[in-house]
């Protein structure tokens, strides 16, 4: 028997009080996400430091009303997390909530259909979204959570203690994340950390994500002579720092598509043909996703297929170049300088600080001695994977073959979420990503929205896996 009295599977008489709850209240849930959604907290944004403390004040008033043992503002030196336990009692499981409330600047506005701050309902491909910043990253998934726990209270009690951990500086890289977790790690104590910031495949092929990768982001810096010069008395005496920049870019990868800094696969993890196989049962259209983006063709690493480059491969990419005139009409200068942003993502085994020093011993070691280079690492974060026997992972996929009758695919996610890794390294506890957004809900530009049909079936599928996690054997 799980916590307080329920079977271990979880009574289809239960599963339909949940479900008539939620449709019982659905307009009240959608109303109250739309009064957070109108909050403008956007992290990046000094301006908007009122809305951010008022957002998190917003949501600790609607945790309180479900009545937690304890609810607070946890500060920081940067912006609060909002904290809340409900405790159930010591022979039930703990589970910690991560998300975030803060959101992606909006500009430029001019590209919205409608303000990104006045959320409202429309239609998208035939289905009903929820338009407004924030309404998927991370407000929308983070209430999930919130009404969840509101239709467990009101039908038969929650089956696990909780505790909400929801931070307002995911957006600007989470600087006081890390420390936080530290400085209140016997708070934090759990058995599983479960966080609703990530994707589904689509909404009738429901996945699980069960890896992240990594990243190492850095600045390379060229620089030539003290001054710009002029192209025409200087030009093929000097070095042109952008010229040299992009010849080195240019020997970072070979035409296999393969990174050519020494030792950077020495430890990347191959998956095994069985574990390629799984990741194939994903349904993909190769000609939809080119049309989508505009592309006549795609590229990438020899070997691999589309879907494997962007999730379990690494990869090296200029994120942005810049140097010399940038203005209008013509100014013929060699420039004194030249700059590049580059990350590369990593996968399991890749240590972000060894691959930084690679990186940067490779491109010191190709650098002609016509110029100086300076190469800095701006952040780092370690890539993530989730075994797919771990009880948190077999009550998650019980929850979403419970709610959506098909069985769940384990997938593998191109970006990073560094402080997973952190929750998993310092709590020693397995995390699960548990997503309900699509890759389509234009996370971060005009327009974000997020599916009613996702919003609903997150909230059902997020209280199913606290009464199936409470089943699940402890350590």
């Amino acid at each position: 028997m799980a916590v307080g009295g329920l079977p271990n599977n979880l009574s289809a008489d239960m599963h339909a009080a949940l479900l008539n709850y939620i449709t019982a209240h659905r307009q009240r849930f959608l109303d109250e996400l739309f009064d957070w959604l109108r909050i403008p907290s956007v992290s990046a944004q000094p301006q908007h430091r009122p809305d951010m403390d008022r957002a998190a004040q917003w949501l600790a008033d609607r945790l309180s009303e479900l009545g937690p043992t304890t609810v607070e503002l946890l500060p920081t030196p940067g912006l609060p997390i909002v904290y809340a336990e409900f405790r159930v009692g010591p022979d039930a499981p703990t589970v910690l909530i991560y998300g975030h409330y803060d959101v992606q600047p909006a500009e430029p506005f001019e590209l919205w259909e409608s303000p990104p701050f006045e959320p409202r309902l429309g239609l998208l491909g035939g289905e009903e979204k929820i338009f407004a910043r924030g309404a998927c990253d991370d407000k929308g998934q983070v209430y999930m959570h919130v009404k969840a726990t509101e239709a467990l209270l009101r039908n038969g009690g929650l089956p696990c203690n909780l505790k909400f951990f929801i931070e307002g500086e995911e957006e600007v890289g989470s600087e006081h994340l890390a420390q936080a977790i530290l400085d209140h790690k016997d708070r934090l104590a759990c058995d599983v950390v479960l966080i609703s910031d990530t994707a589904m495949i689509a909404n009738d092929h429901p996945s699980i994500t069960v890896g992240l990768r990594g990243i190492a982001y850095m600045e390379v810096s060229v620089y030539g002579p003290n001054r710009d010069l002029h192209s025409g008395v200087y030009g093929g005496a000097v070095a042109n720092p952008i010229n040299v920049l992009c010849e080195l870019i240019a020997q970072l990868k070979d035409e296999q598509g393969r990174i050519t800094i020494p030792g950077f696969y020495d430890a990347v993890e191959e998956l095994s043909a069985e574990e390629r196989a799984e990741m194939a049962r994903i349904h993909f259209d190769l000609e939809a996703y080119k049309a989508a983006l505009n592309l006549p063709a795609v590229s990438g690493e020899a070997g691999y297929t589309t879907l494997e480059r962007g999730s379990i491969r690494p990869t090296l990419d200029v994120n942005g170049i810049w140097g010399g005139y940038q203005g209008q009409g013509s100014k013929t200068v060699l420039p004194a300088e030249a700059h590049a942003k580059i990350s590369m993502r990593l996968v399991p085994n890749q240590d972000p600080a060894t691959v930084a020093q690679q990186f940067a011993d490779y491109l010191r070691q190709l650098a002609p001695p016509t110029v100086r280079i300076e190469v800095r690492e701006l952040h780092g974060g370690q890539p993530f994977v989730m075994p797919t026997g771990a009880p948190a992972y077999k009550a998650a996929e019980a929850a979403l073959t419970q709610t959506y009758g098909t069985k769940p695919i384990p997938a593998r996610e191109g970006g990073s979420i560094p402080i997973v890794a952190t929750f998993a390294r310092e709590l020693g506890v397995d995390v699960v990503l548990l997503g309900f957004g699509l890759n389509s809900d234009a996370l971060h530009s005009p327009n974000e929205n997020f599916g009613t049909f996702n919003y609903f079936k997150g909230i059902e599928s997020l209280a199913l896996f606290h009464h199936h996690l409470s089943a699940q054997p402890r350590a």
